[in-house]
């Protein structure tokens, strides 16, 4: 019958394939070295890294801090308001949002114009009145405040 070979592996030592991954890495990984470099002296500069030496140096402190002051009932408050924004953020059609962002300084800059100026006269508040514009801006105003009222109202129809 024929005798098993012997196989012996060398032993492996992690430690030493560490240091020679750790000695080739600058040579391969030079460009993200800098740039990572870069980044780091950046942080430097503006101060973050002392911030978070001192977060992390009063750690327990900090934390403390932290949770005692989000027990507050404004705390509570905020952070729920908080998602209900992101919520009703969330379900606006962005189109619809873009259309009211891009109308919102046109319409600060006519309220300025209009401070500087007399007020309209009578018939010029009539001509203002034939504008497709203004019915139109009156109609989705008075589209949300009858669902403004529909929410706040005690009995639902």
């Amino acid at each position: 019958m024929a005798k098993p070979i012997a196989l012996e592996l060398p032993k492996r030592d992690p430690r030493e394939e560490l240091r020679s991954r750790l000695e080739r890495a600058p040579a391969e990984h030079a460009e993200a070295m800098l740039a990572g470099l870069e980044v780091l002296q950046g942080l430097h500069d503006s101060g973050v890294l002392e911030l978070l030496r001192g977060l992390l140096g009063g750690g327990n402190k900090v934390l403390e801090i932290v949770v005692e002051s989000s027990k507050t009932p404004e705390a509570i408050r905020g952070i729920r308001n908080f998602l209900i924004l992101t919520k009703t953020l969330g379900s606006i059609d962005p189109e619809v949002l873009k259309k009211f962002a891009d109308a919102v300084p046109e319409a600060l800059a006519g309220a300025a114009r209009a401070e500087q100026t007399e007020a309209p006269s009578f018939w010029a508040v009539l001509r203002m009145f034939r504008s497709s514009n203004l019915r139109r801006g009156i109609a989705v105003l008075n589209s949300t405040l009858e669902a403004l009222a529909k929410n706040f109202s005690s009995e639902k129809n």
